[in-house]
This record gives structure tokens, C-alpha cells and sequence, in this order.
């Protein structure tokens, strides 16, 4: 149990504030609070096993409980359900772990980045338009 809990609290600083490098399954559940907004675990729960895989209940429990130590995510408690929602701005933090992303695979250049998901995927007209859009700004 000790080994689990210290890679969960891995912190990284970035502007002074302390922010959180979630796991895949974090992010999976954060994918959920963002679209349906304040949920149940058992909504949580449900939805992750229509749209990604068998889950079972109580290892979303767990994992919601440990995003709330994290300040992840915000519990709810006024009712006998409790509700959790997404404690992190949905565009701030994937803004973070961009940043994050493209420091440690492109060496901090979004020209590389960009390169390589233009090379590697199909764009299309729209996207294309909205990326110079971007460029001509």
C-alpha cells in the first residue's frame, strides 16, 4: 500500500502551484466528470464501463477517493449520495499536461509537435482552417 500511494502523489510545480500528474484512469474518470459534470460514483462507474472497459465499483471508489486527497476532484457530502466533481478547470489542466507533454517529448517546441501529429494524421479542411487561424493570430 505505501509503494501505491507515493505514485500517486507524485507533484510537479509549475507557476508556484502545486499540480498533480493524474493517471490514465484519473483522466478517464476527469473525461467523465467534464462532459456530465457533478456525478455519482455509480454514474462514474457506469459510464466508464459503457464507453472504456469493465470496472469494478469499488476500485472507482477508491480512485475518486484518492483524486479528492489530491484535490483532484471535490466530494459533495450534504446528501447520502455522494456527488464528485471535477476540482481542476477542464481546460487549464489539459493545458498543463500539454505543456508537460510537449517538454518532455518535443524538448518544449510545439513546431515539432505539431509536425508530428500533422504527419501522422489526416486533418481536415476545418481543422486545417482552424489551426491558421491560430498561426495568423
Amino acid at each position: 500500500m505505501f509503494v501505491r500511494k507515493i505514485s500517486y502523489l507524485s507533484l510537479m510545480k509549475k507557476d508556484n502551484d502545486k499540480k498533480v500528474e493524474p493517471t490514465k484512469s484519473e483522466l478517464e474518470i476527469l473525461q467523465v466528470l467534464w462532459k456530465y459534470g457533478p456525478s455519482t460514483v455509480r454514474f462514474v462507474n457506469d459510464t466508464l464501463n459503457e464507453q472504456k472497459r469493465a470496472v469494478q465499483y469499488t476500485s472507482t471508489l477508491k480512485l475518486m477517493q484518492i483524486m479528492v486527497e489530491k484535490k483532484i476532484l471535490a466530494r459533495d457530502e450534504s446528501n447520502m449520495k455522494h456527488v464528485y466533481s471535477a476540482a481542476v478547470e477542464e481546460q487549464k489542466f489539459k493545458g498543463f499536461l500539454l505543456d508537460r507533454f510537449v517538454d518532455s517529448m518535443y524538448n518544449g517546441s510545439a513546431a515539432s509537435l505539431m509536425v508530428q501529429l500533422l504527419g501522422n494524421k489526416k486533418a481536415s479542411k476545418e481543422e486545417l482552417d482552424q489551426i491558421r487561424k491560430l498561426l495568423d493570430k
